[in-house]
């Protein structure tokens, strides 16, 4: 059996209904972006968007334990992240908007499932700040910072707020930031102290992370070293913890 939900905002686009009729036929044809063990990215063109592309992930077939508990306990990750992605951008914050969710189910449990969202038009990822300098990326920082703050009193909070997932670049001479990855969100009251926990999974010298709480602490009026031995807690807590488990890319300051 197969679900469709496409969004009201992009009903009226035939080349996406003919798209996710046939997703499984055309999501091999995308140009791939990113392969892990389960999920798969790819880029597919398609007409009647901006920029002419979409980007489709595929979700693959959960574990027997998950099977069960999507289908009847929570929303699978693609409806999820379909769903947040609305709620995220109707906060006014940025991140792809969300076009259409495809869900196969086999033996009444969820199997796979595909989704659909435009483009994030932003080309740097926040990787580039592991070993920089972070005096020259000052006004970068304070602007990030200040718009994560603006994301925490509205009360959402990214579960996985890694480089990898937040984008950006200078349009109209001023900082854009997007978030992507968005299937694993919190929302409710945001306090300072899980605030500052939010930025440990960031890759960055120290003086990155004081940058980050000095403004973290000016946008909630709170005492920036406070901040600082906030975060530098809650980083050393999560990379002691996956360096056990994984290769660390570059040298931490803890």
């Amino acid at each position: 059996m197969r679900k469709i939900v496409i969004n009201p905002a992009y009903e009226g686009l035939d080349s996406l209904r003919d798209l996710v009729k046939a997703i499984d036929e055309r999501f091999p044809e995308g140009d791939l972006i990113q392969k892990g063990s389960r999920n798969e990215l790819r880029r597919l063109a398609l007409d009647g968007v901006e920029g002419g592309r979409v980007v489709v992930k595929h979700f693959g077939r959960p574990n027997p334990i998950n099977r069960v508990a999507y289908t009847f306990l929570r929303a699978p990750k693609g409806v999820r992240a379909y769903r947040y992605a609305l709620r995220v951008r109707e906060a006014g914050f940025d991140t792809p908007a969300p076009l259409a969710y495809v869900e196969h189910r086999r033996g009444g449990l969820v199997a796979d499932s595909y989704l659909v969202s435009t483009e994030c038009p932003y080309s740097r990822r926040f990787y580039e700040f592991g070993d920089a300098d972070a005096s020259s990326a000052r006004d970068i920082i304070r602007a990030f910072t200040r718009r994560t703050a603006a994301f925490h009193a509205a009360g959402m909070l990214h579960k996985d707020f890694s480089p990898g997932n937040i984008l950006f670049d200078r349009v109209d001479g001023e900082w854009r930031f997007a978030i992507v990855d968005i299937n694993r969100m919190r929302f409710g009251k945001v306090s300072l102290e899980r605030g500052c926990a939010n930025f440990a999974r960031l890759w960055g010298s120290l003086d990155f992370f004081r940058i980050i709480a000095d403004e973290y602490a000016r946008c909630r009026h709170a005492d920036a070293d406070y901040c600082f031995s906030l975060i530098r807690r809650a980083r050393r807590r999560f990379w002691v913890r996956f360096a056990r488990r994984h290769r660390v890319k570059y040298h931490l300051e803890l």
